[in-house]
């Protein structure tokens, strides 16, 4: 793997200032004051927003709490999703902080999934991380690893240690020079204009010439009006942490440095916001 830790670490310690909110229809004993926090990019908003429950349930009577969950603007906020994700999706052409709702009531179960603990987090992320490597290695790397080394992921993501958890994750982003990339590069593409949750399809780092796809080439293929014809104005944003890599980026690069810790790399596409 090209060592660009620096890029790694970059993307390890995104954070986003945010500004929780209690729902005005939510029942409390005083007034709620705000709670602020930089929540980290790559993890997920039930994992780190133990400190926004106590705060909010300590002005709450017990009857009147039931399970905790998030919406920005009218949107119930996905929680299996990274919070990068969700906030590039739904909230990134706005004024930080980011200004999240909590609601402890009417949890809505068309839109959202169920977190009832951590354990649930944990089976949803290593699923992910068994799906990337099945797509990117038949599954070798993670089917060769003891059991210990999947908690040492996991526990990594949730204490927030870089190098326990690259210690582990950089086998998986490893591949023969001959092969000259993963099997299929393990991604999805999200827009809000659409039903479907996200585009997801097989797809070569490298084509059967032998030439290194880019993200240009996999939007080409999957999602063709982000890339504007010649002359016309440009009418998405394509984000990736934040950012909006050049096009012209080799999606193995891109994958291997700039996926999730879920071993995914999250694509969204976003209109352009208009003046």
């Amino acid at each position: 793997m090209a060592d660009d830790k620096d890029v790694l670490r970059d993307v390890w310690f995104g954070r986003i200032p945010t500004c929780f909110t209690l729902n005005q229809d939510e029942v409390t004993e005083r007034e709620a004051e705000p709670y602020y926090l930089l929540l980290p990019r790559v993890s997920y908003l039930t994992l780190v927003t133990d400190k926004v429950k106590k705060h909010f349930l300590k002005l709450m009577k017990t009857e009147d709490v039931e399970e905790m969950w998030f919406e920005y603007e009218g949107t119930p906020l996905k929680w299996h999703y990274p919070i990068g994700v969700l906030f590039d999706l739904h909230a990134s052409n706005t004024v930080l902080p980011w200004t999240i709702t909590v609601h402890f009531k009417n949890f809505p179960d068309l839109d959202l999934l169920h977190c009832p603990s951590n354990s649930v987090i944990e089976a949803h992320f290593m699923s992910s991380i068994k799906e990337a490597d099945a797509l990117k290695h038949k599954s070798q790397v993670i089917n060769d690893m003891q059991k210990k080394d999947h908690k040492q992921l996991w526990m990594g993501l949730q204490n927030d240690k870089f190098d326990q958890f690259w210690a582990i994750n950089r086998k998986l982003m490893e591949y023969s020079t001959e092969e000259g990339g993963f099997r299929y590069i393990p991604f999805r593409i999200y827009q809000t204009m659409s039903d479907r949750p996200f585009i997801q399809k097989q797809f070569r780092p490298v084509s059967p010439e032998g030439n290194a796809h880019t993200l240009s080439d996999l939007l080409k293929e999957m999602y063709p009006a982000a890339i504007p014809n010649e002359g016309e104005q440009k009418r998405y944003q394509v984000v990736i942490h934040g950012i909006e890599p050049l096009l012209e980026t080799p999606l193995q690069w891109l994958s291997e440095h700039l996926s999730h810790p879920d071993n995914f790399l999250h694509i969204c596409i976003i209109p352009v916001p208009s003046d």
